[in-house]
């Protein structure tokens, strides 16, 4: 019994489960606090002496409302003998045949679910990679084409829509064997098809340097200081015309404001935390420097510890 605040006894009270009806009771006054409450435990109990190859589970696994009566199948068994029974067979051979398409979604969502896993990612983030990929299925635009690439694509854009971007290259890390060059021909792919789809053009998302800041930071071992900086520094570069990805620009803030602290970091683990080329970086930084003034944040550098740094 657990303690509970009784609305008629007006004080806490002890509680009484009565278990066959689903409703637990003040012990004092007989008041039914709740009602029809759902027992979550398990229906049944497992002695020692008894075999761990029967499972006593009568009901199947969770819905997905994109696989077609999930989870609500019917499992043909097979016969014993060797002749067997004609219609159990015929039956089973049938279902093999319907259930080829729904196994190759299964396959297909298992897979969007190793990556996303692999990433971090949230639920809603595979979840619409998986409503991507079966919409493409059901146009029967998946045929003959890499099946992985594919899947990595579904995952990028669905990234890039949940306003949580990934890099292709950090898509291209766990995906199976796809290189950058295809997934983003796949991602072209399927914003052309789904666009012809519902006629008209696929949102994707604006990418900002601050979506992959804390990340970056995150991956370089940097203080909370440097990395409160760091996002401070790329928020003030958007009024600047700077014109290169923001990725390379997240990337070459990073660059500068380890710069600027004791905890110096080189180009080359820099170059590996973000994914971008050192020469990349390097031609990033000619283009940022002269507005280093208007952008390092006064409170964490002055103006003579930026002329201290290297001109480009």
């Amino acid at each position: 019994m657990s303690d509970a605040y009784c609305t008629d006894c007006k004080r806490e009270t002890e509680l009484v489960v009565d278990h066959s009806a689903g409703d637990t009771l003040c012990s004092e006054c007989g008041l039914v606090l709740e009602s029809h409450s759902i027992d979550e435990t398990s229906e049944w109990r497992t002695f020692a002496n008894e075999s761990s190859n029967s499972d006593p589970n009568r009901v199947g696994g969770p819905t997905n409302p994109l696989l077609a009566d999930s989870a609500l199948t019917t499992v043909i068994a097979k016969t014993n003998g060797s002749s067997g029974d004609f219609l159990s067979n015929s039956l089973g051979r049938w279902q093999n045949r319907n259930g080829s398409a729904e196994r190759g979604l299964i396959q297909a969502f298992k897979t969007i679910a190793t990556m996303s896993d692999r990433l971090g990612l949230v639920g809603t983030i595979k979840d619409r990679a998986n409503e991507i990929f079966k919409r493409l299925e059901d146009q029967k635009s998946t045929r003959g084409r890499n099946q992985d690439a594919l899947l990595a694509a579904c995952l990028y854009i669905s990234c890039r829509q949940e306003d949580k971007p990934r890099t292709i290259k950090e898509i291209c890390s766990v995906a199976n064997g796809a290189t950058k060059k295809e997934i983003g021909r796949a991602k072209d792919f399927i914003v052309k098809t789904l666009g012809l789809e519902t006629g008209h053009s696929v949102e994707l998302g604006a990418i900002h340097a601050g979506d992959f800041m804390k990340r970056f930071c995150s991956n370089l071992g940097m203080s909370h200081q440097a990395v409160r900086a760091a996002e401070e520094a790329v928020k003030k570069s958007e009024e600047f015309d700077i014109r290169r990805s923001p990725i390379s620009i997240a990337a070459v803030v990073i660059y500068i404001i380890t710069q600027l602290s004791d905890d110096k970091k080189p180009l080359k683990d820099i170059a590996v935390a973000t994914g971008v080329a050192e020469g990349t970086i390097r031609n990033s930084y000619k283009d940022l420097y002269p507005h280093l003034p208007k952008i390092i944040p006064s409170w964490y550098a002055k103006e003579e510890d930026l002329k201290n740094l290297s001109s480009p």
